[in-house]
């Protein structure tokens, strides 16, 4: 959703001309906006969804490399990064991820398990955005787009000012997003409407990120670039065991995106490179058996052969395998399976997947996404300062705030 450059408290110039009203406006046709339409046109309001693009759900379109990650079987609170983790418990109860499963299943929607819960389309994203689209027509929901914002006003009602005219309504449901994948539009809108309207704002980050090397350690990596490893990575007491990749400026994979929400700058990452293994046992019992290999070559049958040989360098490890000490072999495991490294910082919100932080949960009612100091006015979605982990935990939230919100308008 574009936003604003100017966003009003008072009353909008022209408000008295081709003023539109309806029960409820709704500003961002993502994956929140789109179910908080349907429902509460369901209810029998009047709703007219707003969004600058020319196409609804567009990073539904994206996702899952163009598959959907639409869910996850594992939807838990501790999954999700908030000042108040407990939050968002009323809405994923309310709404759930059968919930949606079920109404994916309704429309023929084939779909599977691909790991860890993460529940995919076997065809394309666009089959949900068909199915939500086919939604919203059957309820009557009024859908504008390349319809820009350019100003927003409360005087009893909300007048919300666009480039095809003036809307008013009692009810404004805000669901434009955060801040990641800024050439998809992404503006920060809700956040400049919550400061507007007197609400607090967390602090906004990137998250689901890839992090960046220092220009020492990039020229150090260079070799790895395109090698993927299972790991384990953890800072700041969280740990992700999964796949990751060495890239020309960094660390990603899905280890990686996960730790970058709970990593600062200045923050050291704890990485195993060779997750479920025990690399000094096999390493002392490749000793015994065939000991005149270097360690490189010995480590080689472990890891990728350019890791392998980063690990070696990195123990100064020389010569063949026997002649390491058992503390020697130690070492040696220890850089590959306690590897230390502080990033330079992410790729930001350029390719961030989600944004950290938004709109204080203290400043909204759990059940209904309303702000407590002005009625009528909701926050879903990603603007709202819930943010949870890889897998299709974000597009639940999605769901289930906006269902929540749209039983409320």
């Amino acid at each position: 959703m574009q936003g604003a450059q100017a966003l009003r408290s008072g009353p909008v110039p022209g408000m008295a001309r081709r003023m539109e009203r309806a029960d409820v406006i709704i500003l961002g046709a993502g994956a929140a906006g789109m179910v908080c339409a349907i429902e509460a046109a369901r209810r029998g309001r009047r709703v007219i969804l707003i969004d600058h693009t020319r196409a609804p759900g567009e990073k539904i379109r994206i996702s899952g490399g163009g598959r959907c990650n639409f869910t996850n079987l594992h939807i838990a609170p501790e999954r999700f990064i908030s000042r108040n983790p407990r939050f968002a418990l009323s809405a994923l109860n309310r709404y759930t991820q059968h919930d949606f499963i079920a109404r994916v299943e309704a429309a023929g929607i084939a779909w599977h398990e691909k790991t860890l819960g993460q529940l995919f389309c076997d065809g394309f994203s666009k089959e949900i955005i068909a199915m939500l689209r086919g939604e919203m027509a059957e309820a009557g929901v009024d859908l504008r787009l390349s319809t820009r914002v350019s100003g927003v006003a409360h005087d009893g009602d909300f007048r919300v000012e666009t480039c095809a005219g003036m809307l008013s309504a009692p009810r404004l449901v805000v669901a434009t997003g955060g801040k990641s994948i800024p050439k998809m539009g992404a503006s920060g809108l809700a956040y400049r409407i919550a400061v507007q309207f007197g609400l607090d704002v967390v602090e906004t980050r990137p998250a689901l990120v890839p992090l960046t090397f220092t220009d020492a350690e990039r020229e150090r990596m260079a070799e790895l670039a395109g090698v993927a490893v299972a790991a384990r990575v953890g800072c700041n007491g969280a740990a992700f065991e999964e796949g990751l990749l060495f890239t020309h400026r960094g660390l990603s994979g899905p280890s990686i995106l996960q730790i970058s929400s709970y990593w600062r700058e200045g923050d050291s990452l704890t990485v195993d490179l060779a997750s479920g293994r025990d690399i000094a046992r096999d390493l002392r019992e490749r000793r015994q058996r065939a000991g005149r290999v270097s360690v490189k070559n010995a480590l080689a049958e472990l890891l990728p052969e350019n890791l392998a040989r980063q690990v070696a360098r990195r123990a100064d490890a020389r010569g063949n395998l026997a002649d390491q000490s058992n503390a020697a072999i130690a070492r040696i495991a220890a850089a590959a399976q306690g590897w230390r490294v502080t990033p330079a910082g992410s790729e930001g919100y350029r390719t961030a997947e989600v944004t950290l932080g938004g709109v204080d949960t203290q400043g909204l009612d759990a059940r209904t996404l309303e702000a407590r100091a002005v009625a009528g006015l909701h926050f879903i979605g990603e603007a709202v300062d819930v943010t949870g982990w890889l897998g299709g935990y974000n597009f639940q939230w999605a769901w289930s705030s906006g269902w929540a919100a749209g039983q409320a308008v």
